[in-house]
């Protein structure tokens, strides 16, 4: 399974737009917004919905299986390697057991050429004997390296025949799609039925305490707002003693966004500020907020 992060800013309302340019913020009060970090969960092979065992605006846990394509194709795949392992497998350990008898046949020959050449010297045998034993001995050695780069190379291919093995189980694993923490299904983009490409999203999982707010600080004011610098936060219908903190200060400053467009902040620079509400699920991706310093 395929999981990817991505941070998606929600355009807020036309009636939250006109709340923003109609009404001036107190003087120790800036605006910002509500944002998502949702996962996309996603297959690394494409296929068919086999099943889906959620809705959208469940709560699951961490590791609950969400989805699952079919895995015939994969399962038939997997299998196929794994016979391929088992048969080279095999043929290594034939080729083990190879090695050895061709170890011994050489430690005899050397054995015999030895014998030969003491014979020799005191003229018990012939020099044709001695030659022959030479020559097998020599046979026997070059028998030891053949079959032993015959084994390594059948080493290299069940190390390869292993890797095939181990990504054909992978596929078939990746085939599910299981939640990578606790949250929320906040969108479902394929049904079962449905064939989905490799890579393609199939849901969007909001994770606990992915939420953050993103608000735009001028200069003049960015030293009240260092990362760790705890804020309040403010917005309709949240709670009173909604706080926070601040996580990411820009380097650069931008013009005001649109999204926050007044007559009073058009024109300036500021600096965007994120902030980790400590109740993330008390503020909603793209609502409108307020914040401030706390006293």
């Amino acid at each position: 399974m395929k999981t990817r992060l991505n941070a998606r800013s929600y355009a807020l309302p036309f009636a939250a737009l006109a709340l923003f340019a109609c009404a001036k913020p107190a003087s120790d009060t800036l605006a910002g917004y509500g944002e998502a970090q949702y996962v996309y969960l996603a297959a690394m092979d494409g296929g068919r919905i086999a099943k889906l065992n959620v809705r959208e605006g469940d709560v699951v846990a961490a590791g609950a299986v969400l989805a699952e394509l079919d895995t015939a194709r994969v399962n038939a795949a997997a299998q196929g390697a794994g016979s391929a392992e088992a048969a080279q497998a095999r043929s290594a350990r034939a080729l083990d057991e190879a090695v050895r008898r061709a170890q011994a046949d050489a430690d005899l020959a050397r054995a015999n050429l030895s014998r030969s050449q003491a014979l020799y010297e005191k003229g018990f045998i012939a020099r044709a004997r001695l030659d022959i034993d030479s020559a097998g001995a020599r046979a026997a050695n070059a028998a030891v390296a053949q079959t032993r780069a015959e084994r390594d190379a059948s080493a290299r291919r069940t190390g390869a025949a292993s890797a095939d093995t181990r990504l054909a189980r992978t596929r078939v694993s990746d085939a599910t799609l299981r939640a990578p923490a606790a949250g929320r299904i906040e969108r479902i983009y394929h049904r079962p039925g449905e064939i989905v490409g490799a890579g393609a999203p199939v849901l969007a999982l909001l994770p606990q305490d992915s939420m953050k707010v993103r608000f735009f600080a001028p200069e003049a004011r960015l030293n009240d707002f260092k990362p760790g610098t705890r804020v309040a936060i403010g917005c309709d219908g949240c709670a009173k003693d909604l706080t926070g903190r601040v996580s990411f200060v820009a380097s650069e400053p931008q013009f005001t966004p649109p999204v926050i467009y007044s007559l009073d902040e058009r024109e300036k620079l500021v600096f965007l500020v994120e902030a980790i509400p400590d109740a993330p699920d008390a503020i909603r991706p793209g609502l409108p907020v307020d914040v401030r310093l706390l006293p």
